[in-house]
């Protein structure tokens, strides 16, 4: 059990998993580098005819320059360039490749230059999957997208509701967040980069509230972030003839190392997850402020314990039917035995008055 503090609070605010606290990273993208499967072009140009690739009789030609049909870069990372061989294409920049086909030929042909550039890319594309309008694969945008950018491209989601949540998959690494957080938390709406994969899905967050409780019963979140003030309000508050306002609990499991950041001891416990009981005390006013703050999470119990002077007239109750139970029989026989004497003296009587007035 763990008493709700500004520093409890603390702890789960920065343990909470959103895709800015995963991706600290908030550079734009770097320059787009070929990879493996991207078809590129190469154009090579001679300062004068009469070099390497240019004939003599340029002059009937449009310019001093000769372009190479498209080739894609090849299992090795390399593309082919005539004299100059294989040349490294596999995370280079279009520049770099050029420098190096410039730098093969520099002996051979006339004062050559070269220009590479990308026909069709393959190696440096997004998925973006799940419930949006046209789930696909794109080329990245070299001048840098963030994640409402690719969404927004692949259609938008297809339920743009509460319930809505984003899944940034990268190197190995995934972070979730709800939709609404890439708009209201400008931190979560990072920017994309190659091979980057997005999956949008739904999925209903809901808790269940149980107790002394103004209500009973599973509620949906109705919202993409929830307050435990606020769960309680969506429950109708707490019974005022039973609830003990001090013992508010929310029951949840934690993730082992969020368990170990608030000081408890999970030797005990097998598996990634611990379970956690956090105390909340209303009679305190400053656990409003912190209600109002303690964010709720799917499939979050909230018990609400009854107050000590319910269980003792839950006990009263009982000794009540206990001793009514035993006292009935007995106060139904004595008023047997009194209604059977009244109504013996009253015939007494009535006979000894008939004798008389016969006498």
């Amino acid at each position: 059990m763990v008493k709700v503090t500004p520093e409890v609070e603390n702890i789960l605010d920065r343990n909470s998993v959103r895709i800015g606290r995963v991706f600290v990273d908030r550079r734009g993208p770097a320059e787009i580098r070929f990879g493996i499967g991207d078809t590129v072009s190469v154009t090579i140009f001679e300062a004068a005819a009469g070099g390497l690739f240019i004939p003599v009789d340029a002059g009937v030609r449009p310019g001093n320059y000769v372009t190479l049909p498209n080739q894609p870069v090849d299992s090795q990372g390399n593309i082919t360039v005539p004299y100059a061989g294989s040349i490294r294409a596999q995370g280079r920049t279009s520049a770099q490749v050029q420098t190096a086909i410039v730098n093969a030929l520099k002996n051979r042909a006339l004062e050559p230059q070269a220009v590479v550039a990308l026909v069709d890319q393959k190696a440096s594309s997004i998925s973006v999957l799940g419930e949006v309008g046209t789930p696909s694969r794109f080329p990245a945008n070299a001048a840098g997208e963030r994640l409402l950018d690719a969404i927004s491209r692949a259609g938008g989601p297809r339920n743009p509701g509460f319930d809505t949540f984003v899944m940034l998959e990268r190197g190995g690494r995934e972070a979730t967040a709800p939709f609404g957080s890439l708009l209201s938390e400008p931190s979560n709406n990072i920017f994309v980069r190659p091979q980057d994969t997005i999956y949008v899905f739904t999925q209903p967050q809901t808790f269940v509230a149980f107790g002394a409780s103004g209500q009973q019963g599973q509620f949906a979140f109705g919202a993409w972030r929830l307050s435990i003030a606020e769960a309680l309000a969506k429950i109708g508050g707490l019974n005022d003839n039973q609830a003990d306002a001090a013992s508010v609990y929310l029951y949840r499991g934690e993730r082992r190392e969020v368990a170990e950041q608030l000081g408890i001891d999970s030797s005990r416990f097998g598996g990634s997850v611990v379970p956690v009981i956090y105390h909340l005390n209303l009679r305190d006013p400053a656990g409003y402020f912190l209600a109002t703050k303690f964010e709720m999470k799917n499939k979050d119990v909230i018990f609400t314990s009854n107050s000590t002077t319910v269980e003792s007239s839950k006990l009263l109750s009982y000794l009540r039917l206990i001793t009514a139970t035993v006292n009935d029989p007995l106060m139904a026989a004595v008023n047997a035995y009194t209604v059977k004497g009244l109504a013996s003296g009253a015939l007494g009587t009535t006979v000894v008055n008939t004798t008389s007035s016969v006498r």
